[in-house]
């Protein structure tokens, strides 16, 4: 008896860790939960550098130091990413951000990702989604995890390879229109016009 009485002791206590766990990590903002430890050998440091083709603004920013994330800059990039449409910021998903930085680290790449488009608006998406078959209904841009770029100097293949061999979410790859979506929702892929 007294050993089923342990048994059920620690099911009950593992049973309220649990769910101890859960109310406190839907307590804990998304952003605070996402960020990754530092590991041995990883730089401390991660920066971005954009230009906005339809705005003409460019940004180059440190966002990530000793594993935080740095609140300003968050700002920064969201603006710079924002619905160039009507001027509606949204938070930009800190795990696009970080695909975003390994895309470029793994290309070697100097200059800035150029951003076709970043955030997009309920109302700007049921627009081009009016006008285009190929536009998605809940569309990951919506939510601020998704992006549509390229690299100068960079083939859009190379793009494309590399994004997908991270496997960190969507890949579109766009040869006429001369862009790659990148995501960070289901790992998939697609080929655009």
């Amino acid at each position: 008896m007294p050993t089923a009485f342990a048994a059920t002791c620690t099911a009950r206590r593992r049973l309220l860790g649990a769910a101890a766990a859960a109310v406190l990590a839907g307590a804990v903002p998304a952003s605070a939960r996402a960020m990754p430890a530092l590991r041995r050998g990883e730089p401390a440091t991660r920066s971005l550098a954009f230009h906005n083709l339809h705005t003409g603004e460019s940004l180059h920013t440190l966002y990530w130091e000793q594993g935080r994330y740095l609140e300003q800059p968050l700002h920064d990039i969201a603006h710079l990413l924002r619905d160039f449409r009507n001027g509606e910021v949204q938070p930009i998903d800190v795990g696009l951000l970080d695909l975003l930085h390994a895309v470029r680290e793994g290309l070697g790449a100097t200059r800035p990702i150029q951003l076709i488009s970043g955030y997009r608006s309920a109302a700007t998406n049921a627009a081009l989604r009016a006008r285009s078959h190929g536009v998605a209904r809940a569309s990951l841009h919506m939510r601020g995890m998704a992006a549509d770029i390229r690299l100068p100097g960079c083939e859009l293949r190379r793009l494309r390879d590399l994004a997908w061999a991270l496997r960190r979410g969507g890949v579109g790859f766009y040869p006429r229109s001369n862009f790659v979506h990148v995501d960070v929702g289901a790992v998939r892929s697609w080929i655009g016009s």
